[in-house]
């Protein structure tokens, strides 16, 4: 399904506060806000901030270990898993 952006004017971010926080919720997506016509700011729920925040660490924790791969900086699980299962019986 393609979603339209949702877009609404500054002047209803004064006087709908509401009925814009509720449309983000609703809809699951952002609402775009335009001053004089032109983008200006984005309004969303939180639950959508936070999905959008751990998109972007997960992607920047991917980068990380697509790095280590290009770099050889890997091991074998069962080599991994050896060393998590001393370090937890040293403490």
């Amino acid at each position: 399904m393609i979603m339209l952006a949702i877009i609404r004017p500054s002047a209803d971010l004064r006087s709908n506060y509401n009925e814009i926080v509720n449309i983000s919720r609703e809809q699951k997506e952002p609402v775009f806000i335009t001053k004089n016509s032109h983008e200006d700011a984005v309004v969303m729920s939180m639950e959508l901030y936070n999905q959008l925040v751990g998109r972007q660490e997960l992607y920047g924790l991917l980068d990380v270990g697509m790095d280590a791969i290009k770099n050889g900086q890997v091991r074998h699980y069962r080599e991994a898993m050896v060393d998590i299962r001393q370090q937890i019986e040293a403490q």
